[in-house]
This record gives structure tokens, sequence and C-alpha cells, in this order.
């Protein structure tokens, strides 16, 4: 009966192990080593092939260090797993005392593409393919002064691609999101350094949800002020109906970019997002006529050359929608509207504005049309200002501590009215 019971527990801890399970493929039965030092590319790439040759199944890389100097392509419906079942914290690195990324669970150390930032990414994943449970780290990253490029860490191509629960702790380029259907990136953080995650040319649905970017990995002054001049934390292109739900950046040059791409740029859905300590929370270059609608924001921006929350660019033909955000600062202004779209502003609130000689006003509409109603202003300094280039303003329900104040050039139609200010 031992011997029985002893065989057992050795049949289940195979298959728990990701053996005797004909759909899950172990990467040390591959020859993958994970002890930091063997490059395991090639035997990654063999588990990856074989669970493809499968039609499906998942490669699992148990607990273990593995070093890679190549790239890893994903085969349809194959899933990469490794031990972590939700997002470590590997602040080590950072905080003396603290695990660091090579103290446990899976963790891929990446040395391959460095110097080459267009370098094919570390791993392409393809239709119905996924990443889980992994901390990708790359060792040789400069943590005090001008970071090195290297290309994307995980590229996201085909139909319904999958990032589930992977710290991106140190990459200089995060999840290139883009030229897929109905990607889907879930529990995410860490600290890209250059970009975190690009969406475009996304022809149907994507998905972004509690994806949190913070200095876990370096907060030195070179490397950190390098990441606040240059780093973007989520730039969006072309994407069709794109849902970002609960996502959070901290110091970067900018942490919401919505650009336009050859394929064209970005209407969707953002609710619960924020950026704190950013040069420029949110900044609209452009975007689709049908708009973006931006709801529940937590914005902050005090550092920089011109600490601006929102900044929506001359060339936006799109409509861009605030509703219950909170802006504060102390910042030069809230927002500098230009371009020939539509900014609504609809129950938010205002705080630390005005610049060093507090003269600029928390909403400078240059051109447009600006919408601004039952927004509470909490400086007693101008609130808003709207340049010769209005086309159309509504100003209306809003409050402040004193008068409130309009500094109106509009050679446009505007209406501004129902505002009150005092106690």
């Amino acid at each position: 009966m031992r011997t029985l019971g002893v065989v057992l527990f050795g049949v289940l801890a195979s298959v728990c192990l990701g053996q005797g399970n004909s759909d899950t493929f172990d990467v040390r039965t591959y020859g993958a080593k994970g002890d930091g030092k063997a490059d395991d590319t090639a035997a990654f790439q063999r588990a990856l092939d074989a669970a493809g040759a499968h039609h499906g199944g998942t490669v699992y890389a148990p607990v273990g260090n593995y070093r890679f100097l190549g790239v890893l392509s994903f085969p349809n419906a194959v899933t990469l797993a490794g031990s972590w079942q939700s997002v470590p914290a590997h602040n080590g690195m950072r905080d003396k005392g603290l695990p660091k990324p090579t103290d446990d669970g899976t963790t891929f150390l990446v040395e391959g593409g460095a110097g080459a930032e267009k370098a094919p990414p570390f791993m392409t994943l393809n239709t119905n393919c996924t990443l889980k449970g992994v901390v990708i780290y790359y060792p040789k990253q400069i943590p005090d002064g001008v970071p090195t490029p290297y290309p994307y860490a995980v590229a996201m191509r085909g139909k319904n691609p999958t990032v589930l629960d992977v710290e991106l702790l140190n990459p200089y380029n995060g999840i290139d999101a883009s030229n897929n259907e109905r990607h889907l990136i879930r529990n995410v953080q860490g600290q890209p350094l250059r970009r975190g995650i690009f969406v475009d040319f996304i022809a149907d649905i994507g998905r972004i949800e509690n994806v949190h970017f913070n200095p876990w990995w370096s907060m030195n002054d070179k490397l950190f002020t390098w990441q606040k001049e240059n780093g973007e934390a989520f730039i969006v292109g072309r994407s069709d109906w794109q849902y970002v739900l609960n996502t959070f950046c901290f110091g970067y040059n900018v942490g919401y970019r919505f650009i336009e791409t050859p394929t064209g740029a970005c209407n969707g859905n953002f609710l619960g997002i924020g950026a704190d300590d950013c040069y420029t929370a949110v900044q609209v270059d452009q975007c689709a006529p049908f708009g973006l609608l931006i709801t529940n924001g937590e914005f902050t921006a005090f550092h920089g050359p011109d600490p601006t929350m929102v900044g929506i660019g001359p060339k936006n033909t799109g409509s861009v929608r605030f509703v219950n955000c909170a802006f504060w600062g102390p910042c030069n202004q809230i927002a500098k509207v230009e371009g020939s779209g539509v900014a609504g502003f609809n129950g938010c609130t205002f705080v630390q504005w005005g610049g060093k000689n507090s003269d600029l006003p928390a909403i400078d509409a240059v051109s447009g049309t600006i919408l601004v109603r039952d927004c509470e202003f909490h400086e007693n300094k101008l609130d808003v200002r709207l340049g010769r280039d209005v086309k159309r303003a509504v100003i209306g329900g809003n409050i402040s501590p004193k008068a409130f104040r309009v500094e109106n050039k509009s050679t446009g139609k505007t209406a501004i009215n129902d505002n009150v200010g005092g106690a």
C-alpha cells in the first residue's frame, strides 16, 4: 500500500508540474535550464512548436530564471504560462531588503536586442495565444543613466492575443498591441521606460484592464529624469472602440497620448484611468470623430517645462469628453485646447493652476468648440479663456470660490451663464 501511495503521489505531482498531461508541455523537457546562465531561447521555441503541432496547448515554465538571447514566436492557440497567479511586486532593485525579480517565481531574463530598438520583439503572440504568469526583466538595462534601447518585449498579432498577470519590470518598450483584433491586456504592472503599451490598426474592439506602470525598478535621478522627458505610458493610434479600465502611470512625459497613424485614429471608452506626475497627463494629437469618452479619471502634473494636465493639439478634429474627472497640480494649466474639434468637461474638479505668476487660466481654449458645464473650480484665478478662434462655447453651471471669471475674446457664438462664485 505504501508503494502504491508513493506512485500515486508521483503521478499527481507530475500532472501538477505539467507532465503526464498531453496538452501541457514543460520547457524543461525540451532542454530549458532556468539557471540564469544558459540561453533557453531554443528550448522554449521547441516547446512552443510542439504545442503548435498539437493544435494548441500550454507551455509551462516552472519556477526559475530563464535567460534569452534570441526571440520567441508563438504558433496559433498556444499559451506560455509561468508560476505566478497574480502580478508580483519586485521593487527590491530600488528598495533594499525587498524581493528582487530573480528571487522567486518564473523570471525571463531578456538580453537579446540591446541597442536595436527596431529589431524583432522578444516574443510575438499570434491568433488565440496567451502569455501569463511571468516576470520579464532586462538584467543589463542601465538603472542610473540614459537607458539602452531594446525592441518591444511583447508583440500581439492576429486575433484575440492575450497578456495576463505579467510583470514588465524594466523593458525599454513594453507591449506592441497593434495590427490585431480583440486584444486583451489585463493585470500588467511594471516600469516600461520609453513606451508602455502601443495600440494601432485595431479593426475590432481592443481591451486594456488593470494596467499600472510605477517606478518599481529605478528612481535614480538620471534615469527617472530621462523617463519623464521621453517616456509615454499609453500610445493609441487607430482603434475602433478601444476599452480601457482602471489603468495608471507615474512619471512619464505623456501619460496617455492619442495619435493619428496611416491607419487612422482612436475612438473609445476610458474609465477610471489615472496619470500622476506626468509632464502632460493626456495629449490628444488626433482622435476619431466618434470621440474619446474619459470618465472617472484622476490626473496630476507639476513638473516639466510646461506642466499641463490635458493638451488637445492643433490638428485634432474629433470629440474629446472628460466626465467626473479630477485634476490637480500645482500645474500651469488644466487644459489647453486647440484644433477644430470639440472638447468637453462635465462634472469635473479643478485644483491648483495658474503657473508661476498665477495668471494662466485653468482652461485655455484657443480654437474649436468648448463645453464646460457643472464643474468645480477651486482657485480664485482666471477660470476659462476663450481665444479669438473659438467657434462655439457653452460655459454654464460652474462654481468657484469667488467670482467666476471668463476672458472671452471669441468671435464665434458663445453662451456663458448660470456660473456661481462665492461660498
